[in-house]
């Protein structure tokens, strides 16, 4: 037989159709198990961790098949308990694949403390932003006569007076005396003179 009579014959044309039929059904099959395996159409809802102990996160995640790694602990925030996941990637909401991780950060235990910056004869406009990043809080500001408008002449912790290197706790409030600008150089001459003729003569 000629291949031309060959190629039009009946048994060249049923072994096409059947060569085609099993390359479709091994491509059926492909794709089924393709999407089976990555679990096409399936994801899961990732929970609000929020607030949660690591114990508690990990039993809410392993009931969804989900995994976590635990990054570090931040700086302690008084409005999360101790211990407790403070951030979360992904976020709340967001859909994912079974066995997909979660990373969490955990907060601290408790503030942990810094020393107390020289803030003495700076203005009040330089001593806020540094007091702010060093994570401490503006408290009770006081004036008093100075010439020196708005410059901080004293800083003060819970009653008492405190100096650059001291150490107190982040979330501190640190109160600051400042001048009020109102004195002038005589009255602050006068003052002086005044003061040093106030003391013993062994002391002048």
């Amino acid at each position: 037989m000629s291949l031309r009579k060959y190629l039009s014959s009946r048994v060249f044309l049923t072994q096409v159709l059947a060569a085609l039929s099993i390359i479709f059904v091994l491509g059926f099959l492909f794709m089924h198990w393709l999407t089976f395996t990555t679990n096409h159409d399936h994801e899961i809802t990732v929970p609000n961790l929020s607030k949660l102990t690591e114990e508690q996160v990990e039993e809410k995640l392993d009931a969804l098949d989900l995994d976590y790694v635990l990054l570090d602990s931040v700086d302690y925030n008084k409005d999360y308990p101790k211990f407790s996941v403070i951030e979360q990637d992904p976020l709340p909401g967001a859909k994912v694949k079974v066995g997909r991780k979660v990373y969490i950060k955990i907060n601290a235990s408790g503030f942990s403390s810094v020393r107390i910056p020289d803030l003495i004869q700076k203005t009040y406009r330089e001593a806020l932003p540094t007091l702010k990043a060093l994570g401490l809080e503006e408290g009770t500001i006081t004036y008093i006569p100075n010439l020196g408008k708005d410059m901080v002449l004293e800083m003060r912790f819970k009653g008492r007076n405190i100096k650059a290197g001291d150490r107190v706790l982040k979330a501190s409030k640190i109160d600051l005396v400042l001048g009020d600008g109102k004195e002038s150089y005589s009255e602050q001459a006068d003052s002086t003179a005044t003061s040093i003729n106030q003391m013993p003569p062994n002391e002048q």
